[in-house]
C-alpha cells in the first residue's frame, strides 16, 4: 500500500514561524517571503476601508493575514483579505476559517502573482468561495471574479480610474488608485 506524501494540517502547523507565507495546496506546500511596500500598502488600505464599512453596515467580520483558510486537510491558505458575511459565521472558529469565506483578495506580488491567477482561483471556485478578487498594486489594477454555474468567472477588469464595487457589499466603492497612492 503506498504511503500518502501529501501534507496536512497538522504538518502546517508544525512548520517554522520565520515571517515566510506558508501554504498547502493539494498537499503541497508553497512558501512565500514577506511582502514587499506596494503589496503592504494596498492590503492596509483595503483593509481598513472594508473592515470601516462591513463593521458600520454588521454585515460580517475582515481578516487579513496570516489567518488560516483551511479548505481540507490538505489545503490550507493565506488570502491576503477575507471577509465572512454573518451568513456564514459558521465557518469561524477561535483558530482558524473552516470553510469558504464570501470573499477572498489576494494583492499580486511577484512570487506569488501566477499562483494567485491560476492555482488559487480554481481552489477558491473549487470550494466555494463567492467572490475573488485580484489587485495588482503596481497598476493599479484589479480583476473581480464571482460564482457562477461553472464556479468563479470573471466579471470585470478594473483600471486604475476605476472602483472596486461589489454586490456583496451595496454602497461600497474605492477608487483603485486610493490603495497605492
Amino acid at each position: 500500500m503506498p504511503v500518502d506524501t501529501r501534507l496536512t494540517y497538522d504538518d502546517y502547523c508544525l512548520l517554522p514561524e520565520d515571517g515566510k507565507r506558508r501554504e498547502i495546496i493539494e498537499g503541497e506546500l508553497f512558501v512565500t517571503p514577506s511582502p514587499q511596500t506596494p503589496h503592504q500598502r494596498a492590503v492596509m488600505r483595503l483593509s481598513v476601508r472594508l473592515w470601516q464599512f462591513v463593521d458600520s453596515h454588521n454585515l460580517g467580520e475582515v481578516f487579513a493575514a496570516p489567518f488560516d483558510v483551511v479548505f481540507s486537510e490538505f489545503d490550507v491558505v493565506e488570502p491576503d483579505l477575507l471577509y465572512i458575511s454573518n451568513a456564514r459565521a459558521n465557518v469561524l472558529t477561535n483558530k482558524n476559517v473552516q470553510g469558504a469565506p464570501d470573499l477572498v483578495v489576494e494583492v499580486l506580488s511577484e512570487g506569488t502573482e501566477k499562483r494567485d491567477r491560476t492555482i488559487k482561483l480554481k481552489l477558491y471556485g473549487k470550494f466555494g468561495v463567492d467572490e475573488y478578487w485580484t489587485i495588482d498594486p503596481n497598476g493599479p489594477s484589479a480583476e473581480i471574479y464571482r460564482r457562477g454555474q461553472e464556479g468563479l468567472a470573471l466579471v470585470a477588469k478594473l483600471s486604475s480610474t476605476d472602483a472596486l464595487a461589489s454586490p456583496l457589499f451595496p454602497g461600497f466603492t474605492v477608487p483603485l488608485r486610493k490603495l497605492t497612492e
